[in-house]
């Protein structure tokens, strides 16, 4: 496309990412372009500056700079995905219906591609169509190094639908991590607020987040308030502990910043905890040594949601991922044997 044109987001398409939205209409575009014309101002909502994530709402109207020929340069997504990417990524199915797919993300999998991200989840549910003429949709994240439950809309009303669902107070997501040493109460809440820091690369990588007393929140620009319940379910001699960790609110590295600012880092969390560190007990430090694995163990276990059609309750568990699964082994940790909601049963 050689020329400027105007697009309006029409009834049904609102809601939705910019950048998810472009790969629609577009779907050669590959993230990078996309990000770069966010960057310099070429895309634009209502005349206005935007980024890639920003949500459209229908009606608006989008300006679409000249844009590269289809066959220029095929986008990741469109390629044909090789056998073994997509007997993994259907591998990880553990619940699928008409409306919904639920999966184990595995450790070190983006959800969504970047600069430097070819192979991501959003690109290989291509592969979890079975038989839909539309990809399923993201409508939340993990973390890349986080393992555990991520639910897809297998439709836009399905998404819609799970994206409210999200913001309701009766859905509970639950996670499991191993952290140094054992923190004490068992059972808490903590509340630091959190700051983007900026990282030390040309582009702000290795950005991380700040946390903050709950007072300085509001009077320091970009912080959020943040919120985290925890229970331990085992400890091992005070060494690590095995942690039910609840988001109540949904900040970026919200568990990893809060756990490494109460002493006690999520074993493997080089950016929070210190890679070179190694726990000697008191909560220092987010390696354990020995036999257990330098990955971060940090997994999305459960997830407590209403259905977006069916309006009964979900309840979706992954199991812990290899890494996890040997440091559970070798403590004799056995998640069979774990309360379903630590918080509820142990309050």
């Amino acid at each position: 496309m050689s020329t400027v044109q105007t697009r309006v987001v029409k009834p049904g398409d609102g809601d939705q990412r910019l950048d998810r939205w472009l790969r629609r209409q577009f779907p050669h575009l590959t993230q990078g372009q996309i990000e770069k014309m966010c960057r310099k101002g070429e895309v634009r909502v209502e005349g206005g500056r935007v980024k890639s994530a920003t949500r459209l709402e229908e009606g608006q109207s989008v300006r679409i700079p000249p844009l590269p020929d289809a066959d220029s340069k095929p986008a990741p997504d469109a390629a044909r995905i090789s056998p073994a990417d997509a007997k993994m990524i259907q591998s990880c199915v553990i619940y699928r219906d008409d409306h919904v797919i639920a999966l184990n993300k595995p450790p070190g999998l983006p959800v969504q591609g970047g600069s430097k991200q070819a192979r991501h989840v959003d690109g290989l549910a291509e592969a979890l169509r079975f038989g839909f003429d539309e990809k399923p949709r993201l409508v939340h994240r993990l973390d890349k190094d986080t393992s555990g439950v991520l639910i897809l809309a297998r439709t836009r009303e399905a998404a819609k639908g799970l994206t409210a669902a999200f913001r309701h107070r009766n859905t509970r997501k639950i996670y499991w991590a191993a952290v140094a040493g054992s923190p004490v109460p068992r059972m808490g809440t903590i509340r630091f607020g959190l700051v983007k820091a900026p990282g030390h690369g040309a582009k702000g990588e290795g950005e991380k987040m700040l946390c903050l007393h709950p007072r300085e929140v509001e009077n320091t620009p970009g912080a959020k308030p943040a919120i985290t319940d925890y229970a331990m379910i085992e400890n091992a001699g005070g060494r690590t502990a095995w942690m039910a960790l609840i988001p109540v609110t949904g900040r970026t590295h919200q568990l990893r910043a809060h756990m490494a600012e109460i002493g006690h880092p999520i074993v493997g969390d080089g950016k929070y905890g210190g890679s070179g560190q190694e726990n000697l007990g008191d909560g220092w430090g987010a390696q354990l040594g020995g036999d257990v694995s330098r990955k971060l163990h940090l997994h999305a276990r459960s997830l407590k949601i209403e259905h977006p059609v069916s309006r009964a309750i979900l309840h979706l568990t992954a199991p812990l991922p290899e890494h996890m699964q040997r440091t559970w082994d070798l403590f004799q940790w056995q998640p069979s044997e774990a309360p379903e909601d630590p918080l509820e049963d142990m309050a």
